[in-house]
């Protein structure tokens, strides 16, 4: 597999799509090739493992927390390794020039670097470091998990609960994969229901005022 030495491969999409499940499978498959590999995950994602990378379908890997990219690049002066890999890209702390700087910077040390992440957030806006890495890489691969409603490809990943911050860590609980037409109309109705709400709240508090 020396092609991929100095290549950059990105795995993304919505959640429940299979990009961590194709980040293990690329790691087992170098390491069968006797490729020194490493898997870092951001420090705050602890849903299934604090040390390691775990796939929905319970699939685990050894990783290295880690809190920005420059943590990854100190790594790699210290340890033999050939082959890096980064799951949930998205939470990297890390601004996204610099980010883009250092990936360049391993890539031109020869490293082969897996990445895996999500494309977009629930609002459907781009996660910045994805989409900077897109026209960088050497492969891409798209994932889709499966729309919870009517089966077709899913486009983006539905967040059921009200929370308004942008990371919100969770799986099935608190997401669902939908597809375009039937994100939109979950969107359109949930925004219905707070305009509603916030209509009932306004009337209930001009009643108690009078």
């Amino acid at each position: 597999m020396h092609q991929y030495k100095g290549k950059l491969i990105v795995h993304t999409g919505s959640m429940f799509s299979g990009k961590t499940s194709s980040l293990w499978k690329e790691v087992n498959r170098f390491k069968i090739a006797k490729y020194n590999v490493v898997v870092f995950k951001p420090r705050m994602d602890s849903r299934y493992s604090k040390e390691k990378v775990v796939t929905h379908d319970k699939n685990e890997i050894e990783a290295i927390n880690v809190d920005n990219i420059d943590d990854i690049v100190e790594y790699t002066k210290t340890h033999d390794v050939n082959v890096i890999a980064i799951d949930e890209i998205q939470f990297i702390n890390s601004k996204a020039d610099h980010f883009v700087k250092q990936i360049n910077y391993l890539l031109e040390k020869g490293f082969t670097i897996i990445a895996a992440g999500l494309d977009m957030d629930y609002k459907a806006k781009p996660f910045q470091l994805v989409k900077e890495l897109l026209p960088i890489c050497d492969y891409v691969e798209k994932h889709h998990a499966v729309c919870a409603v009517c089966g077709n490809d899913a486009w983006v990943s539905y967040r059921i609960s009200d929370d308004k911050n942008r990371i919100q860590l969770g799986a099935n609980e608190a997401y669902m994969p939908l597809c375009r037409k039937h994100y939109i109309e979950k969107m359109n109705e949930k925004r219905f229901t707070e305009l509603q709400t916030t209509y009932l709240d306004k009337n209930r508090a001009k009643k108690n005022t009078i």
